[in-house]
């Protein structure tokens, strides 16, 4: 008879029927509980693991079913001989060697005899990962892209599944054959998602992926060799790069400014160009609908295709978000690919291609011979979860939840580094690509940052040139709770005036006349001051002589927001209704010519603004 030694936890979110099963099944495989061993019986068995009887009976039950387990009549239970049959029998000498081999740490690959390999199409990967495998243990994971188990949509999933999976279902999906996908998902696609980017199309120009990256590797297999040249952004897409490297493409490394790529005379000699227009990665710039024309308008004059990458329309936060370009297109020189939101793709990986119906036909060939077609049980339960109105409410809920803490994060940075960091003009995005003071060394930064419990991305995977800009980084928020973007935030402000402290001005140091009693009060009574908020739009601050103040910054959504101000002692004291939380803060002031300058309490400089009364 065995005697299992098995370890329960009671405390875990499986059920014990689960983990004694588990434990059991892995036990057998493995064989160290043998064919025709004995087992307890439930009642010797539940005592040993401090378990109710009837759990070890269902688990006995179970397995007795599916073939684990036989039942001897007035003898016990067993461990069914049937298991192993078929498997590739070992010797007991060469498990005998293997259990020497394990105890002694040594790798049974020593043994046998060296090989060289001749790779022929290896890939040379971005060295630079976003950030560790264990990023969930970090306190303030500012990580674009993971994956946030709290807002993933599981009832409805499940709803969406099960339905997937009734047998009328099945016989359904089941019976589609070669290069087909879903109808019902295709049409999902086509009626509920593509009209919000302008698109129309018909079944014969969308193909189902699995995921993003499959996606962008069809359509280089498909359009890219060593005779095509391939501009790529810079700062861009690694993995893009690769798959374009991986193909011999020549590469252009084309520039990205506050209207997204530069269009300009590098693209003519072309073949291919690669952008992501709606939210660019890294920076999250929206391309304008002045560049996206001009974009196509050289397409048509020097007879090159468009690969439009829009990972993620779907969050747009301020304004409207501007057409595809594939909606745009008139000549079909876009070749389109989208997904479902990242909260949903890495449990389901379901991506698309929208291309000419020609171009289609193409990518499904170079599927099949790769994959044939995604699981159709996934698209199938894609096409329910679209189909119910599940999709519409989750994307409105996380189009919410992220907006809070793409808000969050901008008032962060623009309270706690004011003056030191610059994360351009963006409308939306889950990460916010950020410019520090010139001084400061991101990646630095970044291992500093890991210790005390904070994860940024470092700025060097995002470009292909070995001289990059070292002070830049990215935050994101798919990852982090709005509650804790404050606090890590805050920590990381202080961790960066720690490494730039030498350069930075100081009190006693700063350049002008420092403003106190009566003169402070004096210069600020009427004034109209004038400042850049952290995301690129300026800010009028206006301090009325009855003590109240305003305030409205400039962009689209413009901001607008009221509080008061004094003078205590030989300090300028402000607090706000909503902005900066609300909170009292009070500043040393220098008056600079027309730069007032504002220290706070530790003589450390925070901001600068022009007086503009």
């Amino acid at each position: 008879m065995v005697s299992p030694l098995i370890h329960i936890d009671h405390q875990s979110d499986e059920s014990l029927q689960s983990q004694i099963r588990t434990k059991m099944v892995d036990g057998i495989l493995v064989g160290a509980f043998p064919p025709n061993s004995k087992f307890p019986s439930s009642r010797k068995f539940a005592k040993q693991l401090n378990v109710s009887r009837n759990t070890i009976v269902l688990v006995y039950q179970a397995l007795i079913e599916e073939g684990y387990l036989i039942s001897k009549e007035r003898s016990g239970i067993f461990v069914s001989d049937n298991i192993h049959k078929g498997c590739v029998q070992t010797s007991n000498s060469q498990l005998h060697n293997q259990a020497l081999t394990s105890k002694k740490s040594t790798s049974l690959a020593q043994f046998k005899t060296p090989f060289h390999y001749n790779f022929k199409g290896a890939v040379s990967l971005t060295t630079y990962s976003s950030c560790p495998s264990n990023w969930r243990s970090y306190s303030y994971p500012f990580i674009d892209g993971k994956f946030d188990s709290s807002l993933y949509p599981i009832k409805e999933w499940r709803d969406a599944n099960n339905r997937a999976n009734a047998s009328g279902e099945i016989y359904q999906w089941s019976e589609l054959q070669g290069l087909q996908d879903d109808p019902m998902l295709i049409d999902e696609i086509r009626s509920k998602i593509l009209p919000r980017r302008g698109i129309q199309a018909s079944r014969e120009e969308v193909i189902i992926t699995v995921g993003t990256q499959q996606a962008l590797h069809l359509i280089t297999q498909l359009f890219v060799d060593n005779s095509v040249t391939a501009a790529v952004e810079e700062p861009g897409y690694p993995e893009m790069r690769d798959l374009l490297s991986q193909q011999g493409a020549k590469l252009v490394y084309q520039e990205i400014d506050d209207k997204g790529m530069v269009v300009d005379d590098k693209l003519n000699d072309c073949d291919v160009i690669y952008t992501t227009p709606s939210h660019q990665t890294p920076t999250s710039i929206t391309m304008s609908m002045e560049r996206r024309d001009q974009l196509l308008t050289k397409a048509d004059k020097h007879d090159f295709i468009i690969i439009e990458d829009d990972f993620e329309f779907e969050s747009n936060f301020l304004g409207q978000p501007h057409p595809a370009l594939r909606s745009l297109d008139k000549n079909n020189r876009v070749v389109y690919v989208s997904c479902l939101s990242k909260v949903l793709a890495s449990g389901v990986q379901i991506a698309f291609i929208v291309a000419d119906s020609s171009v289609i036909n193409e990518l499904k060939k170079l599927r099949k011979i790769m994959m044939r077609n995604p699981p159709l049980s996934n698209q199938r339960a894609v096409s329910y979860f679209l189909s119910l109105g599940y999709y519409d409410s989750f994307m409105m809920h996380l189009h919410k939840v992220f907006f809070e803490r793409w808000l969050e994060l901008r008032e962060a940075l623009n309270i706690y580094l004011p003056d030191s960091i610059d994360t351009g003009p963006i409308q939306g995005g889950t990460a916010y690509w950020i410019t520090g003071p010139k001084q400061l060394d991101g990646d630095y930064l970044r291992e500093k940052a890991a210790e005390i419990g904070i994860l940024i991305e470092p700025a060097k995977r995002y470009f292909a040139s070995s001289v990059y800009p070292e002070n830049c980084f990215r935050m994101g928020i798919t990852s982090i709770a709005t509650d804790k973007i404050r606090v890590g935030v805050s920590k990381l402000a202080d961790l960066i005036h720690q490494l730039t402290d030498e350069f930075e001005e100081k009190l006693s140091d700063a350049k002008g006349n420092l403003l106190t009693g009566a003169s402070l009060q004096n210069a600020l009574s009427g004034a109209k001051l004038e400042c850049q908020m952290v995301y690129g739009v300026p800010c009028i601050i206006e301090l009325l002589s009855d003590g109240s103040m305003k305030g409205h910054t400039g962009g689209i959504d413009a901001e607008f927001d009221i509080g008061r101000w004094w003078v205590e002692g030989d300090m300028y004291y402000r607090q706000w209704n909503l902005w900066g939380y609300g909170e009292v803060k009070g500043f040393y002031v220098i008056m600079d010519g027309n730069d007032m300058k504002w220290f706070d309490q530790n003589y450390c400089f925070v901001r600068q603004l022009t007086y503009l009364d």
